[in-house]
Formats: C-alpha cells, sequence, structure tokens
C-alpha cells in the first residue's frame, strides 16, 4: 500500500513523537484534518520552539508527496507508519517509539532474536578481540546483531556478522538518502545485499547531528531483546544505548576491561551500579535474553520438506515457542503444526526443547 500523503508530510518535517501524535489524534481527529490547520498556532500548541516553527511551516508549504514518494520507490526504501501491522514488534512496546520509520533491506529479519551490540567509535585492539568473541556464537545461534553504522565498534560488529553468514541491522542517525561516515557506504551496502536492514526514523535527506545519534540510540534498544555494550568509555554514547534499554526493561551486559583504561570506565560503571549484568561469556548472554544455542553443524543445512514445514520454519528461530503460538503466526491448525514438527524433529530440523516449547536446531 502507497504511503499517504499526510503521513510523508509530517514525517518529512520530523516534528512528531508518539506523544504528539496522540495529542494531534485527540483534538483534530487524524493527521489528515490536522494537516488543514498546520500552522503556527498548532505547531506552538504541540511545544516546539520558535526556530522549528519557522524552518517547517515553509518546508510545509513547499513539500511534494509525489516527489518524495517516487525518491523513496527510487531507493527502495519502504515507508512505515507506528500504526501499521508490519511496524517493528518490540520497537512498538518501548515508551518513545517513532511514529514512522524507513526501511531498506529485510524488514522480517526483525522477528527473529535481535541482540544490540554497541560501543566506542574509537575502538581498541582488545575491543575488536571483544567482538570477535561474541559475534560468531551470538551468528551461530541464529541471532540477528543490531548497532549502528558508526566507525569502530559498530562497523566491526556488522562485518564480523556477515562474514559469518549472519543478519544485522543497521540504525542511522540520519535520512536513509546519505550514508555516514562515507566510508562505511560499502559496508552499508552489504549489509543490505545479504539480507540484512538498514533502517532510520528521520526523513530522506535529514543530516546527522548529536542530538539524531542520541535518538538513534533508543531504536537500537527498542529492536533488542537485549544489548551488549563492548566498550565504551565515560560519556559514550552507547551507556545512553544502556539506558534506553534498562527503560525498556531489557537486559543490558558489558563487558570488562583491564581498571586501568579508559575505554571501559563506562562498561566498569554500568557493572558497579547494577545496571548491567558482567558479560564475559555469550552463551550466558544468549540464556540470559531466553535463546537456545544452535547445537547443529554450519556444514548441515534442514530444507523443509512440505508447505507445513516450509511455514513452520520460517517462523521458528532460537527463541522458544509454544503450539499456540504457532497455531496464531502461522494460520495452521494445532493438529497440523504437531505432525510437522514431529517430522522436522526426525530430519534435525527443529528441537522440543521440553513444556512443548520449540526451536531451531
Amino acid at each position: 500500500m502507497s504511503p499517504s500523503p499526510t503521513d510523508l508530510l509530517w514525517s518529512s518535517l520530523h516534528l512528531l513523537t508518539k506523544e504528539r501524535l496522540e495529542a494531534i489524534q485527540h483534538a483534530y481527529g487524524s493527521l489528515e484534518e490536522a494537516t488543514k490547520h498546520l500552522d503556527e498556532q498548532l505547531l506552538q500548541e504541540l511545544g516546539c520552539r520558535a526556530e522549528t516553527i519557522q524552518n517547517s511551516l515553509p518546508r510545509a508549504r513547499e513539500f511534494n508527496a509525489e516527489r518524495y514518494a517516487r525518491a523513496l520507490d527510487e531507493k527502495d526504501i519502504r515507508f512505515l507508519t507506528l500504526a501499521e501491522e508490519d511496524y517493528p514488534a518490540r520497537l512498538k512496546q518501548i515508551a518513545d517509539p517513532p511514529p514512522f520509520l524507513y526501511a531498506k533491506g529485510d524488514l522480517s529479519i526483525l522477528d527473529q532474536p535481535c541482540i544490540g551490540m554497541v560501543g566506542t567509535r574509537e575502538m581498541s585492539s582488545y575491543g575488536r578481540r571483544v567482538v570477535l568473541h561474541f559475534v560468531p556464537r551470538f551468528v551461530a545461534a541464529g541471532v540477528v546483531t543490531v548497532s549502528g553504522l558508526a566507525r569502530g565498534i559498530d562497523a566491526t560488529v556488522a562485518e564480523e556478522t556477515l562474514a559469518g553468514g549472519g543478519k544485522t541491522v543497521a540504525v542511522l542517525g540520519h535520512g536513509l538518502g546519505m550514508i555516514y561516515p562515507e566510508e562505511n557506504r560499502r559496508l552499508a551496502d552489504e549489509i543490505v545485499g545479504k539480507g540484512g536492514l538498514l533502517l532510520s526514523e528521520f526523513p530522506l535527506t535529514w543530516n546527522p547531528d548529536k542530538y539524531t545519534f542520541v535518538a538513534r540510540n533508543r531504536i537500537i534498544a527498542g529492536l533488542s531483546l537485549g544489548t551488549v555494550v563492548l566498550e565504551a568509555p565515560e560519556g559514550s554514547g552507547a551507556l545512553l544505548t544502556a539506558e534506553f534499554a534498562l527503560e525498556d526493561g531489557r537486559d543490558v551486559f558489558a563487558v570488562p576491561g583491564q581498571v586501568f583504561d579508559p575505554n571501559y570506565v563506562g562498561c566498569h560503571a554500568l557493572i558497579a551500579r547494577g545496571h548491567a549484568q558482567l558479560a564475559t561469556d555469550p552463551a550466558s548472554v544468549l540464556r540470559t535474553i531466553g535463546v537456545i544455542a544452535s547445537e547443529q553443524s554450519s556444514a548441515v543445512t534442514f530444507i523443509p520438506d512440505s508447505p507445513d514445514e516450509k511455514i513452520l520454519y520460517a517462523l521458528l528461530t532460537t527463541m522458544p515457542q509454544d503450539i499456540d503460538t504457532l497455531v496464531e503466526k502461522s494460520g495452521l491448525e494445532a493438529g497440523r503444526i504437531n505432525a510437522a514438527l514431529t517430522l522436522m524433529e526426525l530430519a534435525d530440523g527443529v528441537k522440543n526443547i521440553g513444556n512443548g516449547m520449540w526451536v531451531r536446531r
């Protein structure tokens, strides 16, 4: 379905939070109706600053929805609203989900177990070893990594995920019409080309600044079952991602470093305050977020043998699910699901881990 011109207009202005959107809907009934009253008074009522109002109203008058939609199509970028069924379910649960999202790549990977992996741009050799310690184990367990495509830890997480045959999500602090830093453009293309996802709440040509990166961090945390801080000095943006995760009720983990290393002051502070669990072993992180590590050799590939098996194998992950959940997601009857799962288990494609819970092998 094509995005509505009204949604595209408001998204291009980048003025709405969930709270402001709800206020508009309460006052006017819909965004469409509010657009008829889009003036200085309305924006003042929303709490916009004078400078923001001064910049936004001319942009609203000049906005061409058809041209904007065409630019999205040309770049193969999908536009999502908070009300849509395909909007990421975990992100929808946070206190301040973005009303609009732009996505390039495979959105369906967000239905898999996801884990945020964040850290400093000034990655040390030890920090790189930490990434190499955690990422392959997460990939082997079928976990999707989520990071920010910045230099240092972010880029290395994405590179190592792809090198291991995994999927990764890069949440950007700017519009998808550009890639920052420019040196990561090839990596961004590779992420999409290998079945991953680029995601942003910002309009197509929105430029990055320190505030956009802070906003980006809440999305990384919101998409993830848990967040691992791999290397973070005092004041690192990675610590803000951890705080967002805590506010969302998600697990936070921090990797320790040497006590004299300034690049680990932030990690140690998280652990000391009880804000993060000590993370030295990937398996313990996976257990805590409820993921069952794969026991199957990467050389062995299970191929579904029937339409029912194909549906169920696509739905199953390394996060346990019961029959009722699979019935709801697949639309298949419980008897057909049980029969298919039994055959898939015999073929080493899935595993019953007890209590009626199923995972991929």
